[in-house]
Formats: C-alpha cells, sequence, structure tokens
C-alpha cells in the first residue's frame, strides 16, 4: 500500500525560527518599555519626596514665622507707646528737681510705673544701662564725657531710656560714654 500523498510541511523550521525572533523582539521591546517605565516611575517617586520634603520645610518656616509674629506684635504699639513714657519720665524727673511731691507728682509717677509694668507683661524690658559697660548692640553713644571715676567705655548718664522686646532691641538708649581722662 502506498501512501497518500501528505504535502511536507513548508519549512517548520524556518516559521517557528521567525515566529521565535519575533517573540524575541516583542519581549526586547517590552523589557525596555518595562525598564523606562520604572525609570520614570523612580523619578516620580523622586519628585513626590523632593516635594514633600520642601512641603514639610515650608510648614516648619510658616509656623515660625507665625510664631515669631506673635511674639513680636507689640513692637508697633510699644514704639508708639515710648515718648509717652520718656515725657513722664522728664516730668517725674523735673518734679523732683523742684521738690515737688504733690499727689500730681505721685499719679505721674504711678501711671508711669503702670505703663512700665504692661509692657513688661508683653516682654518689653527696660535696658540697664547706667555705670554698665558701653554695648553699640544696646546703646547709642551721643557723646563721650572724660572721668576719672569711671573706667573708659563706661555709661556714665542715660539721656534716653532703651527697651528689649524679648530679645531684641527695641529702641537703644541714648547714653553718656566716659572717655579716658588726661
Amino acid at each position: 500500500m502506498s501512501q497518500p500523498n501528505v504535502p511536507p510541511e513548508p519549512n517548520a523550521s524556518a516559521s517557528n525560527g521567525a515566529s521565535e525572533t519575533a517573540v524575541l523582539k516583542d519581549l526586547e521591546a517590552m523589557r525596555a518599555q518595562l525598564e523606562s517605565t520604572q525609570r520614570e516611575r523612580d523619578q516620580f517617586l523622586d519628585l513626590l519626596q523632593r516635594t514633600r520634603a520642601d512641603f514639610e520645610n515650608y510648614q516648619k518656616r510658616s509656623q515660625r514665622d507665625q510664631q515669631e509674629e506673635r511674639r513680636y506684635c507689640a513692637k508697633p504699639l510699644a514704639l508708639d507707646l515710648l515718648p509717652a513714657i520718656d515725657n513722664l519720665e522728664r516730668a517725674t524727673a523735673a518734679a523732683k528737681q523742684v521738690g515737688e511731691t504733690g499727689p500730681l507728682v505721685q499719679g505721674v509717677a504711678m501711671v508711669l510705673t503702670q505703663l512700665i509694668d504692661s509692657l513688661k507683661r508683653h516682654g518689653i524690658t527696660p535696658i540697664e544701662a547706667l555705670h554698665q559697660p558701653f554695648d553699640p548692640n544696646k546703646h547709642q553713644a551721643v557723646m563721650q564725657q572724660p572721668s576719672a571715676e569711671h573706667p573708659a567705655n563706661t555709661v556714665l548718664q542715660v539721656l534716653q531710656q532703651g527697651f528689649m522686646i524679648h530679645d531684641r532691641v527695641l529702641r537703644p538708649a541714648s547714653v553718656i560714654v566716659a572717655a579716658p581722662a588726661t
């Protein structure tokens, strides 16, 4: 018996090789796309982390700024009140020079004390300058005066009281500073 006429498979090995090559090309393309997608993901992750860190820094900076603003919010009001305090100090000093001790002088002194106490409650304190070493950060030297009693660069007289607000100078004290005696 003879075998039926079966046509041979046309290049089965050639078609398998071509399909394997196509699969390999597809696989390589998919790997390249995967690597590209992973790089892009890593870039977006890095961007997200940097943006998150920037935002957290912004929040911290904003919080610090708000705290500082609250801490020094009394500054404009204090600067407006300082000339009135200066005038009350001058009035009590003038009354003491002429020997006046009546109720009006006592009332002015009480108002001055109340104002200074109110400022202290808000962190505004007078700068102690008399007989202290001259500090250009807290004092403004108006003039120098020779002195044999005090060392050079010592505050001899306070012409205008200085004030601090917490750790900052609100207004420097105007002072006369000792110069070496000649």
